[in-house]
């Protein structure tokens, strides 16, 4: 069998870009993943095109948009004949091991009512062997180490209840046996005696909430010394989306054992400390692998790509999590690896990136080809410092706020059903426009001005940059429609198939 390289794969929940690169940067210490920038290809202006956890990763792992994947809530199922990631990756004679969790939910179609798999959001993508199981809501290999450290383990979400009355007291487990370290010791043991060509996706479930952190990271940062939220007044801040995603994204929601919390400056403060306190714990733990692969001689051997699924409010606009059209909840860090491609190291794309490149990309620099399926497009010749030919002017993500069985607060409060609780963002040059189903007027921001602070859509100037952003959803949801036989003539010779990708 021909020597394959090494694929490692990692995707860090609700991670913010400007942890790396914004406004946050100059305040926490990442120092692992700063020097892997330095030593890879960086992408600025990277972004989830949506969210929630299922959603991004449904888009990251099938190169689709939701509109053509549409498992857009936790909980909606994914096809099972989707073409994803792993199950490409198979057709390259890989074994895709998943150490962490793909939140995907199955295809009931053929599945008996009863299957287990169908009473949760956090089922395996089709493709994927589950090497360990990390999820959220079970991590029973975690819950069973805890145990066998010692340590009494409560049920649930109790696991995560700080020891004392304030929500930055430490976590009940040490920092070598916190979730994010466990997982670690068991990737990277199993790495160290796998041969070469193995191929990894690693998932760390911070700094997504509950937001406790183990010692000495709870209280790393000082609150006093970090950049305060983001705040918005005005037409901005009154538009009626906003005060039902404020309700539903409450700050006691972040933490466990602190029902009463309120958004003080002071409880906002300490909450973004600990979510940095995590964020560095998690820079470590990549580290740790980082410096296995080095020390094995794996490292030159070895595709590295490093995303998030998608951002977080963190307090900025009085609101918590990614359930809004802000753009702290879509940037998202991207850094790529290839050492067969080390003319770029060092350097970082400004151009617009979205999550749904990820997987062509992954699949064009291992030489398997990319499925018509997949709306994103390979960001290997950024690699040698080439720009892709006709490459895209803008950015797009899109969210699903609703619930067809239990109307959201969103839903309630607007009045809408569930197939229409639902927005879309295009981002181009310096303007972003939001545009919301339902009857509800849009949002324009201009990142020259004061950005998302003030919406622009209802001032007589704007109105034709309105209509030719508008007029630019309307052509990429046309150009991107779904493509599975897109490419595909049935003709008296046959079927025949155009190429959508090129490698």
């Amino acid at each position: 069998m021909t020597a394959r390289r090494n694929l490692l794969f990692v995707v860090i929940d609700q991670f913010r870009a400007d942890c790396l690169h914004g406004a946050l940067a100059d305040h926490v210490e990442l120092p692992n993943l700063r020097s892997l920038m330095g030593d890879a290809v960086s992408f600025r202006r990277h972004y989830s095109v949506t969210n929630p956890c299922g959603p991004s990763r449904a888009s990251i792992l099938t190169g689709q948009y939701a509109m053509n994947h549409r498992a857009v809530r936790n909980g909606t199922p994914l096809p099972a004949d989707t073409p994803t990631l792993a199950t490409e990756l198979r057709r390259g004679g890989y074994r895709p091991l998943l150490y962490g969790y793909t939140d995907s939910s199955v295809d009931p179609r053929g599945r008996d009512p009863r299957d287990p798999a169908l009473a949760s959001y956090e089922e395996v993508m089709t493709g994927f062997d589950e090497a360990l199981e990390m999820r959220l809501e079970e991590s029973w290999p975690w819950r069973a180490h805890l145990a066998a450290r010692g340590y009494q383990v409560p049920e649930g979400a109790e696991i995560f209840r700080p020891l004392g009355d304030r929500p930055d007291d430490p976590a009940l487990y040490r920092a070598e046996d916190s979730d994010t370290a466990f997982l670690t010791d068991r990737v990277l043991a199993e790495l160290a005696v796998r041969p070469a060509g193995w191929c990894a996706h690693v998932t760390y479930i911070r700094p997504h909430p509950p937001l406790v952190a183990p010692a000495p990271y709870n209280r790393m940062y000082d609150p006093a010394s970090l950049p305060p939220a983001a705040t918005v007044s005005g037409a901005a801040g009154d538009h009626p989306i906003n005060a039902p995603a404020r309700a539903a994204q409450a700050i006691a929601r972040n933490v466990v054992g602190f029902p009463d919390l309120q958004p003080t400056a002071e409880a906002v403060a300490m909450l973004r400390a600990i979510y940095l306190g995590l964020a560095t714990e998690v820079d470590h733990h990549i580290g740790r692998i980082l410096t296995q692969l080095k020390q094995s001689g794996q490292y030159d051997e070895t595709l590295l790509i490093v995303t998030a699924d998608h951002g977080e409010l963190l307090g900025d606009y009085g609101l918590w999590g990614k359930m809004t059209y802000h753009e702290a909840a879509y940037h998202v860090p991207l850094i790529v690896r290839d050492p067969d491609h080390p003319q770029g190291f060092g350097t970082a794309v400004t151009l617009a990136t979205e999550s749904t490149d990820v997987a062509p990309t992954i699949l064009d620099l291992l030489g398997i080809d990319i499925p018509d399926t997949m709306d994103g497009r390979s960001l290997a010749p950024f690699l040698d410092g080439a720009t892709p030919e006709g490459w895209r002017d803008s950015s797009y993500s899109e969210l699903d706020f609703g619930d067809p069985l239990r109307p959201t607060p969103g839903q309630q409060a607007l009045g809408l059903g569930a197939d229409r609780a639902n927005l879309c963002i295009l981002r181009h040059g310096r303007y972003t426009l939001v545009h919301l189903n339902g009857g509800l007027p849009p949002l324009l921001f201009d990142r020259d001005g004061a950005g998302e602070a003030e919406n622009i859509a209802a001032r007589p100037e704007a109105q034709p940059l309105l209509l030719e952003m508008t007029r630019g959803l309307l052509d990429h949801r046309m150009a991107h429609a779904q493509g599975r036989f897109a490419w595909t003539m049935i003709t008296p010779d046959g079927p025949r198939r155009a190429t959508r990708h090129h490698r």
